[in-house]
């Protein structure tokens, strides 16, 4: 079992002296952004690749540290500027120290989703029934969503933590009759039709989302750094759209992994909604109005309450900073 939040919460200082060589402290004209391996992240390294990032004098250090808790502590300890993670995931962490979101990146649009039986054909035939979910994990959120869609709770299913690859592979073998995962695991079960895709995340608009949350001494001193950060993305996802084969391919030498091959990363791509201008601005809102960002903050602060078993009530303001998303 992996450790708790509230465990990783206890050493999350600590814990960050051990990336000192992650990356170095941000200075005006760097910025640091911590990060997993996840096709979402691809525009970072796509506008690094083609200088608009460094044409506004702006340097971005992307190093990949595949444990939310340890990029977090990194980002605490002030060894990196931010992270780029889901909203979900870094309100957990809010109440430990400053930080805000300052720029979307992209949303889960048919990227995660739940497999299930094919005598399976809504989640209330999963009452009673075992279900494999990261617990603690944006895949845990998005399921207590579902669930509070369809008017269940968690306490409806029996829950088996595992990782989502992991969660994938006992599905296919029969270990369990369900499981909440993501591509490319999605894609095989269709393929192989062992049972069914029950419901995926296109169907979920803006609930699963990833943001670039710089720490809040880096935004009040480095708000040069910040305005060229946002405008480098717009300009990368731009270039996604006109030019896709040629985005990929940079995307996936950047990102790495098991994204490093760009026919993989453009078949992740199809599961994902990258953030333009209009997107940002609809999600975060601008200039100190609220967006759509405002009901999934009010999600995660329940489902965080819930699972972790103390009262979260991280407010708009304290997690969003949307001054930068409408450029001036």
């Amino acid at each position: 079992m992996v450790h708790s939040f509230v465990s990783r919460c206890a050493t999350l200082l600590a814990s960050g002296a051990l990336l000192a060589g992650a990356a170095t402290t941000a200075q005006a004209g760097t910025l640091s952004i911590g990060h997993t391996t996840w096709v979402g992240y691809g525009t970072l390294y796509l506008a690094q690749d083609l200088g608009y990032f460094k044409e506004q004098g702006l340097t971005v250090e992307l190093p990949t540290i595949e444990e939310a808790s340890m990029y977090m502590a990194a980002q605490a300890s002030g060894k990196l500027s931010g992270s780029a993670s889901t909203l979900d995931e870094i309100l957990k962490y809010r109440p430990q120290f400053c930080f805000k979101a300052v720029a979307a990146l992209d949303e889960s649009y048919g990227g995660d989703g739940v497999v299930v039986g094919k005598d399976v054909n809504s989640l209330s035939d999963l009452k009673g029934k075992a279900i494999a979910v990261n617990e603690g994990s944006v895949s845990q959120f998005w399921l207590s969503y579902l669930l509070k869609q369809a008017g269940m709770q968690m306490s409806d299913l029996k829950i088996q933590n595992m990782t989502a690859d992991d969660a994938a592979t006992a599905f296919i073998a029969g270990r369990v009759p369900a499981a909440v995962t993501w591509e490319p695991h999605l894609s095989m079960v269709r393929n192989k039709q062992q049972g069914k895709v029950l419901v995926d995340s296109s169907s979920t608009p803006g609930v699963i989302v990833d943001v670039v949350a710089l720490s809040c001494d880096v935004i009040e001193k480095q708000p040069a750094d910040v305005k060229a950060l946002v405008s480098g993305l717009y300009k990368a996802v731009q270039y996604t759209k006109d030019h896709p084969e040629q985005a990929y391919a940079a995307m996936a030498k950047g990102v790495g992994g098991y994204l490093a091959d760009p026919k993989e990363l453009a078949a992740a791509a199809k599961g994902v909604r990258f953030y333009d201008q209009a997107m940002s601005e609809k999600l975060l809102g601008s200039n100190g109005k609220p967006g759509e960002a405002a009901a999934v903050l009010k999600l995660a602060n329940e489902a965080a309450s819930a699972l972790q078993g103390k009262p979260y009530n991280v407010t708009y303001d304290e997690l969003v900073d949307n001054r930068f998303v409408t450029p001036k």
